[in-house]
């Protein structure tokens, strides 16, 4: 059975991608694809528990590098237990975040050696990898506003402050244009609609799927 194909959802605070998540798996699977919805931190049990933990409380609970174990704690256990076996079985996987956030958030933003990053996701991922990533891009002001603005518990990382979040639009600009093959960057600015159809339009264009 060929393997499924792992699409992945990135960037900053506030650019809609858990909309957009939902509005392309409708797509898919309107195209008779079957296809797993997941998300990080989190997507199974445990990786749920980590979510909790670092996803709340004050901006300072946790140092970056704390932070970037505690991630790929949770990635371990996603993988193996709900995407690995999903792409096996021929399903395809749509990831609301993935290890590219780890890069930029603790890496670019939180100033995490890449050389641990390296080898935390050279061993955690292995041959786990996105087909496709799309990276949400929009001006850091503009998605902190979209944030608070549907404020809920989770808001640990957006208040960690707009300089954080300048650098963090930054880190995934340059993981995008290092990696140009496999990333495809998307003007979040724009109206839902706008948005759905640059995105449907960009898988179906890179990933040969028709509706």
């Amino acid at each position: 059975m060929a393997r499924g194909r792992f699409i992945t959802f990135e960037g900053g605070e506030g650019g809609g991608k858990s909309t957009q998540v939902k509005r392309l798996v409708a797509r898919l699977q309107a195209a008779g694809i079957t296809v797993v919805a997941t998300r990080e931190p989190g997507g199974s049990p445990g990786a749920e528990a980590i979510r909790e933990i670092v996803l709340k409380g004050a901006a300072d609970r946790w140092s970056p590098i704390t932070e970037t174990l505690l991630m790929y704690a949770a990635r371990r256990d996603h993988i193996e237990r709900v995407i690995a076996p999903a792409l096996a079985r021929g399903d395809w996987v749509v990831c609301d975040r993935f290890a590219d956030s780890t890069r930029a958030y603790q890496g670019g933003a939180g100033g995490v050696d890449s050389g641990l990053i390296d080898a935390l996701e050279a061993e955690v991922l292995g041959e786990t990898r996105p087909d496709l990533t799309l990276v949400f891009d929009l001006p850091p002001e503009v998605g902190l506003e979209r944030a608070h603005a549907r404020a809920g518990s989770e808001m640990r990382f957006e208040s960690k402050g707009l300089a954080f979040h300048a650098r963090l639009r930054e880190a995934f600009a340059a993981i995008a244009a290092g990696e140009p093959e496999r990333c495809a960057v998307i003007d979040a600015t724009r109206t839902m609609d706008e948005v759905d159809g640059e995105v449907w339009r960009t898988v179906s264009e890179r990933l040969a799927v028709h509706a």
